[in-house]
């Protein structure tokens, strides 16, 4: 089969390996209850909602794999999308390199995506995959900030911070996930970018590629603190309600 007529495949890492301190002592953020199901599974079942894609692999805390299984079994999910769960490592950037390992062959395009953002509408998915398969190498999702920014410096000794800068909010942009990547590229990102990074898009701008951005969505808030949680469970009351969710 060639290229032309190969199907085109798209799977999901989904890193979810962090312990997630801020939002309290407990089990690790991926695992914390959104309405009677953990949020993992929220985000799973969000990136599984895209016809595009054809697997999500998980990666687990080091030693939490089997449990993670157990929850993914336990919970239903879109017969069409397989799932694996391999265990992560000490970093974000390691865990989403043995994710990247365990895919198998013929991949084209790789989205990454936080486990704490289990809301993602599915039209936000699709528009990641459409970008990718048109020929972006690396697109992300992002919002317009509504708060002007300061750029600062930090104080020392914990005290005032002294503004430096004001940039100009309309060239700026609040990232979201899941981010869209070439898979050749990806790879290449994690084999040869090192240091602190924030996101895979960090990465691939350090190799030099254009990343490029299409908008993001309000309900595709990251999970982070307690007020966070009472947020999402106001979406998913209001998904109920409205959308038959």
């Amino acid at each position: 089969m060639s290229d032309e007529t190969r199907p085109h495949r798209t799977a999901v890492v989904i890193p979810a390996a962090g312990r997630g301190v801020r939002l309290g002592p407990g089990a690790p953020k991926a695992l914390r209850m959104l309405s009677g199901t953990p949020i993992l599974v929220h985000a799973v079942r969000a990136m599984a909602a895209s016809r595009a894609v054809s697997l999500v692999v998980v990666v687990a805390p080091p030693d939490g794999a089997p449990e993670v299984k157990r929850l993914l079994d336990e919970h239903s999910l879109p017969e069409r999308t397989d799932y694996l769960v391999v265990p992560g490592g000490e970093s974000r950037q390691e865990s989403v390199r043995l994710g990247l390992e365990a895919l198998p062959e013929g991949i084209d395009t790789v989205l990454v995506h936080d486990a704490a953002r289990p809301l993602v509408p599915v039209d936000t998915v699709d528009s990641v995959v459409a970008a990718v398969r048109e020929g972006a190498v690396a697109v992300v999702p992002a919002l317009p900030l509504a708060d002007t920014v300061k750029e600062v410096a930090p104080s020392p000794g914990g005290g005032p911070e002294r503004v430096v800068a004001t940039p100009e909010r309309a060239r700026l942009r609040a990232v979201q996930t899941p981010q869209g990547f070439d898979h050749a590229t990806l790879v290449r990102a994690h084999r040869e970018i090192a240091g602190a990074v924030t996101d895979d898009a960090g990465m691939v701008e350090a190799l030099g590629p254009d990343v490029v951005v299409v908008p993001g969505h309000e309900e595709a808030f990251k999970v982070t603190r307690p007020l966070d949680l009472v947020l999402a469970e106001a979406v998913l009351a209001r998904r109920r309600a409205h959308d038959g969710f």
